[in-house]
């Protein structure tokens, strides 16, 4: 496998995950109130999950490409704009070739704002940090929505494995 097949196809087929997620939230009782929603007192609302997920592929794009990213600050207040956020890194992983990657062993030097600093290969930096990351907030999100109600399940987290299935339950 790839290291664009390792990162770049999972963020963008992950994307599609959120976008569907949201796009059930927006017809939800709460709508754009759920964005506010978290799961406990000290971890990030909804809405800050969102960006995460948004930022975090953008953000490999500088350490696995020649490419730059600027990350979002600020969350979106309306689920129609938070689409729009992911939306907007589909697009850019999209436009995304596999020979625009590094070679999986070449160095990232990963530093994060409290100083700490790690050295590791580029398949390394997808594998422990990046994707670990990713999956952390799409999961987090996932939870927040089946927490507050949301109708959705373990294929609405895992809808890429519709294009696999050979023969339906019953």
């Amino acid at each position: 496998m790839t290291l664009y097949d390792q990162s770049i196809a999972v963020y963008r087929a992950r994307i599609d995950t959120m976008l569907g997620m949201l796009t059930k939230a927006e017809a939800h009782a709460k709508g754009d109130a759920l964005l506010e929603s978290r799961l406990a007192e000290d971890m990030h609302p909804l809405a800050t999950q969102a960006r995460f997920v948004a930022n975090l592929p953008g953000e490999a794009l500088p350490r696995l490409t020649s490419r730059s990213f600027t990350s979002r600050d600020d969350n979106e207040t309306t689920i129609a704009g938070a689409k729009a956020a992911l939306q907007e890194t589909a697009d850019l992983l999209d436009s995304v070739t596999a020979d625009e990657l590094v070679a999986a062993d070449s160095t990232v030097v990963l530093d994060l704002p409290n100083g700490m600093q790690f050295t590791l290969s580029a398949e390394e930096y997808v594998r422990d940090w990046s994707l670990t990351n990713f999956y952390f907030h799409l999961t987090a999100a996932y939870a927040i929505l089946r927490m507050e109600g949301l109708d959705i399940g373990k294929i609405d987290f895992m809808p890429h494995m519709m294009k696999y299935m050979t023969k339906g339950p019953g």
